[in-house]
């Protein structure tokens, strides 16, 4: 063999070696942190790189995208003593990767201890009712708190959503029925008023008709058909037999005095006794 060659092969196998070892790519979207002899040096930003090979090493490379923290559900107690599951997502960046990765040993279980920690004395200062209705103020102060909180770690918390709030079974339960409870009590109230209404109506019309007496009596005679024939229709019905002679001297009794208004007073009782 060539001496010439033997000194020059190994040579170039060195500068092979030393050009292949001394390149470092970056991908897109990442920054990478370079320590020589074990100290920071520089940052390594997208693209080709150069790196002194054995003294040079990388430290690091990480993302600087935004990111997505799922916080687990965790348990908080109210101001009213109800104990609640409350999950969130946190959305994060990394704004200075020598911060980060110097700054604090694990960034991202770092923010969500954070979230935790945050969120648990949020919902303490909270009745159950207003932990629904300050969702929106919940988020707000936990960013702020973060972001205070993360200035010194070269990241930056972009938002943070409450995704659930969630009391145990049997409050659920209860607050079902009270919901029901209102709701039929709303009903009630305004069939009520319905009906105040219609006998107002009903007492006006007949106060201006000289043969009221007759068509008070053809008004209930008519509701008594209409239910005696639903009551026919029913899959349980039963016969009813009714004196109609008793029936007769009732409905005299009821509409002796036709032309007098119905009494403010029975109207306004109705009314609050329906709401009771």
């Amino acid at each position: 063999m060539d001496p010439v060659i033997s000194i020059l092969a190994p040579m170039i196998l060195v500068i092979i070696g030393y050009t292949i070892g001394s390149t470092k790519i970056v991908n897109e979207g990442n920054q990478a942190l370079v320590e020589r002899l074990g100290k920071f040096h520089k940052k390594l930003d997208p693209g080709l790189n150069y790196i002194i090979p054995f003294l040079d090493r990388i430290a690091v490379e990480d993302t600087v995208r935004e990111q997505v923290l799922d916080i687990p559900p965790q348990q908080a107690i109210t101001r009213d003593n109800i104990s609640l599951e409350v999950d969130a997502v946190v959305l994060w960046k990394v704004l200075d990767l020598k911060e980060a990765y110097y700054a604090v040993e694990d960034v991202e279980l770092a923010i969500q201890n954070l979230v935790t920690t945050a969120l648990r004395s949020m919902i303490g200062e909270l009745d159950l009712s207003e932990t629904y209705s300050s969702r929106a103020t919940l988020n707000q102060k936990l960013l702020r708190q973060l972001d205070e909180a993360t200035a010194g770690w070269g990241v930056k918390v972009t938002r943070i959503e409450l995704q659930e709030i969630k009391p145990p079974k049997t409050i659920l339960e209860s607050l079902e029925q009270e919901r029901a409870a209102e709701s039929q009590k709303q009903a009630t109230i305004s069939q009520a008023q319905g009906t105040v209404k219609s006998i107002q109506i009903l007492s006006e019309a007949l106060q201006s008709q000289t043969n009221s007496q007759q068509i008070l009596q053809f008004l209930i005679a008519e509701r008594y058909v209409d239910a005696n024939q639903k009551l026919g229709e029913s899959a349980n019905s039963k016969v009813v037999f009714m004196d109609p002679k008793a029936l007769s001297e009732a409905l005299s009794d009821l509409i002796s005095t036709p032309d007098a208004p119905v009494d403010a007073n029975m109207t306004n009782g109705l009314t609050k006794s329906s709401e009771q």
